[in-house]
């Protein structure tokens, strides 16, 4: 009987169980969210906004726009899964972890292609390649960059186009000419050409003053060394004034001041091959004497880089000296030159036993008329700066203020070396 009662409390109770879990699985069915999407979003947003390539945006971008880090993974895993790149709007509208909302916000910013009706890209050709729209006829001699970009061409392209032109005079003179222009296809010459504000034919006197240009502006070499060559010098070989810059720069750095050999010429990136063979024949390198410095005679606190180097010192142990020289505005004895960081020291104490120091034009304050922003610069004095210059507000005495300081001996010794 007692085993009976049991059993019926035990049904009881597994029934009672049941019906309360469906109860709370039916009312928290429409609560329960399916995905978990938040946007991180700001009413300013919008505003910053500007046109983008979504194919092109890394992790941190795609969270500028305002996705959450999940939400990021999401998307450009989705990109992956498309074929690495996304081929139109609705393509990227179809990853979940866009809303609607937010794909509102962003589609008029997004620089892919729509899908028309028979399921191509709108505003793309068969070959995948972005259409030109044409509103009329125009003068293409008037046409500015932003005017090539808002036809369908792209940046490069309308940059091309423009230097087309220039290279022309400043002109396309007809429509020949314009067809010329490697930049625009057939395709889309055959529809430019009814709206072009030009003449057919190119005058024949066209031909002929180009002819007389090129051969103005032929380049006169002469025999030449590539050492002794400045930046005029460069430009009159027919290099731009950047391409002239970069062949000096890689000539004084690179090479240290000099081409030793045609071969380190030709390396240079921006002489192209035909270039050097075209210059080849006018090159006279010639063997510079490099006088030798005299170092008994060269004062520590002026010797330069190159003649550190010279001596033996490597470009790091000649810059660590020309570096704390500076900051100490010149050298005092020459033990502070053996206390650089990063020198050969058998090397430089060579050099201090051979080369002289003159330190009568350092610049040396009392604490009471040190500029503030010398104290807190001067490797010696940085420290103590503050107190210096909060004793001498009520302590105008250096004496007094050397007191205060209250400095270990072999600190304040080297700091008495710039102090009058």
């Amino acid at each position: 009987m007692m085993r009976k009662s049991y059993y019926q409390k035990l049904a009881f109770m597994v029934t009672l169980l049941t019906i309360l879990l469906a109860y709370q699985k039916y009312t928290s069915r429409e609560k329960e969210p399916f995905p978990d999407v938040k946007f991180i979003t700001s009413t300013s947003n919008s505003a910053n906004l500007s046109d983008f390539d979504p194919n092109t945006l890394d992790k941190e971008q795609w969270q500028k726009l305002g996705f959450s880090e999940k939400q990021t993974a999401t998307i450009l895993k989705y990109k992956d899964i498309v074929g690495g790149k996304f081929m139109s709007k609705e393509q990227l509208k179809k990853c979940y972890a866009i809303s609607d909302e937010k794909f509102r916000e962003l589609e008029s910013f997004i620089l892919l292609p729509e899908i028309t009706e028979n399921g191509k890209p709108k505003g793309l050709n068969a070959y995948g390649k972005k259409e030109i729209t044409i509103s009329g006829k125009f003068n293409p001699d008037r046409l500015s960059a932003n005017g090539w970009l808002k036809m369908g061409f792209s940046e490069r392209q309308a940059e091309a186009i423009l230097k087309y032109r220039n290279y022309l005079g400043g002109s396309f003179i007809s429509k020949e000419k314009f067809k010329e222009c490697f930049i625009i296809s057939p395709e889309n010459y055959s529809k430019l050409e009814p709206y072009l504000l030009l003449p057919a034919k190119t005058p024949e006197t066209f031909q002929n003053s180009a002819k007389n240009s090129m051969a103005k502006t032929k380049i006169q070499y002469h025999s030449f060394d590539p050492n002794q060559l400045d930046l005029e010098g460069w430009k009159t070989f027919g290099f731009s004034e950047k391409q002239a810059i970069t062949i000096i720069n890689y000539r004084d750095r690179n090479l240290r001041g000099s081409f030793k050999s045609l071969n380190d010429l030709q390396k240079c990136f921006v002489i192209s091959a035909e270039k050097f063979q075209e210059m080849k024949p006018y090159i006279k390198l010639q063997e510079k004497q490099q006088e030798k410095t005299d170092f008994s005679k060269t004062d520590l606190n002026t010797i330069t880089f190159r003649q550190l180097i010279e001596f033996g010192l490597d470009e790091k142990s000649a810059g660590s000296i020309i570096g704390f020289r500076k900051k100490l505005g010149g050298f005092i004895n020459k033990q502070q030159i053996l206390s650089t960081y990063n020198i050969d020291q058998d090397l430089i104490q060579k050099l201090i036993s051979i080369a002289p120091l003159n330190s009568s034009d350092v610049t040396r304050y009392s604490l009471v008329d040190a500029p503030e922003e010398w104290l807190k610069n001067h490797p010696y004095f940085k420290y103590s700066a503050d107190k210096i210059i909060f004793y001498r507000i009520s302590n105008p005495d250096d004496r007094k203020i050397w007191k205060l300081l209250k400095l270990q001996p072999e600190y304040e010794e080297r700091m008495r070396l710039y102090v009058k």
